[in-house]
């Protein structure tokens, strides 16, 4: 099967970037280097071309009573101009996905769920579908950049008459950004002030709106960012990463999504599972931890205690803003508290780590 490219393919190869195949795309990783994008997103501004991502749109008088079964969040807290952070779970309570629920309008939504789940997602929506119900995968019809960073406001505000700082933490407008129509979103997998924008996904069309925004924020000294730097900002926020530290064998609560996963809004698939583990009590929790030594902990590497293993990695990097190993992973509940002492098996050494609060940058 051949690889998928976004419209802005030829831009990354003109940039130079180091293209890697990712869920089914041609994908840049980076360009001017990790730490480098990673840097410039804290410090000032950069922008991600995340147009792999895919969107489901969700019509009809029963859009609503369907969202409320396939998510753990309380979609009837959303009124058009608001977007809510959510899963979707099997009725074992697994994770089917994490994703992004958009109210467009009464009995209109859209779904913005993860680029290598895109076909499993659709087709689970398809399953669970109810009453009055239609269902359309969008993803190959929308463009989607992510502009990050402190002057991201700043930048974006150039190319738009919509008043930017008016545009609230998970909401979004629907106006013109350099000339093009356009979803304008606060949202964003950074931690940073950011945007991320929705928009037609042909070449002629991304060109201009990629230049456009690269002109507008020469002076901040903009650049374009790869995944291998999206995934470590996301990862000194704590932010989940689906297939690494959620899957269908965990659910929302172990994973700390107890804030979306809304147990009295009435049934939805997992529910049952999920107030039953809350009534008996966890039995195991998504820990953030920080290494003692300049070391460089991975996915699927070894937890211990006391020399005996009790979970594994699930996401780890080095921090270029702490200077220091960071990870995830899940550690029995009795391990879970902050300051708790654990280990990390690198080349077959145990490499002293603390379990730590997260989100790992305060900001």
């Amino acid at each position: 099967m051949s690889l998928k490219r976004t419209a802005f393919y030829d831009m990354h190869v003109a940039l130079n970037a180091k293209i890697v195949e990712f869920a089914g795309f041609e994908m840049p990783i980076q360009y001017s280097g990790i730490i480098d994008e990673h840097k410039r997103v804290r410090e000032t501004v950069g922008v991600f071309d995340v147009s792999h991502m895919g969107e489901v749109g969700v019509r009809g008088k029963d859009a609503l009573a369907f969202l409320q079964k396939i998510t753990v969040n309380d979609v009837a807290k959303l009124s058009r101009g608001r977007v809510q952070y959510s899963a979707m779970c099997y009725e074992d309570g697994g994770i089917v996905d994490d994703l992004l629920v958009y109210c467009l309008g009464e009995n209109h939504y859209m779904l913005v769920i993860n680029a290598s789940n895109i076909d499993k997602d659709f087709a689970w929506m398809q399953k669970n579908c109810l009453g009055d119900v239609t269902l359309k995968n969008q993803s190959d019809e929308i463009s989607l950049l992510a502009i990050q960073g402190q002057k991201s406001l700043a930048t974006l505000q150039q190319l738009t008459d919509v008043d930017l700082s008016k545009i609230e933490y998970y909401h979004f407008v629907e106006g013109k950004l350099a000339g093009v129509d356009m979803i304008i979103s606060r949202t964003g997998y950074t931690g940073e002030l950011g945007f991320e924008i929705y928009f037609a996904p042909d070449v002629a069309t991304g060109t201009k709106i990629w230049n456009a925004v690269m002109e507008a924020g020469k002076k901040f000294d903009i650049g374009p960012i790869g995944l291998g730097a999206r995934d470590t900002l996301r990862l000194e926020m704590g932010f989940c990463l689906y297939g690494n530290d959620i899957d269908q064998t965990t659910h929302p609560l172990e994973a700390g999504l107890g804030w979306i996963t809304k147990l009295d809004k009435g049934e939805f698939n997992g529910k049952s599972v999920m107030t039953n583990a809350k009534a008996e009590g966890l039995k195991r929790k998504l820990v953030g931890f920080t290494l003692a030594e300049k070391a460089f902990p991975r996915h699927g590497y070894a937890i211990h205690s006391n020399g005996n293993k009790i979970g594994d990695v699930t996401s780890g990097t080095f921090s270029p803003i702490l200077d220091q190993g960071i990870g995830m992973g899940y550690v029995p509940l009795n391990m879970s508290k902050p300051g708790t002492e654990i280990a990390v098996m690198i080349r077959n050494k145990e490499t002293p780590a603390t379990v730590t609060a997260l989100p790992f940058i305060k900001h």
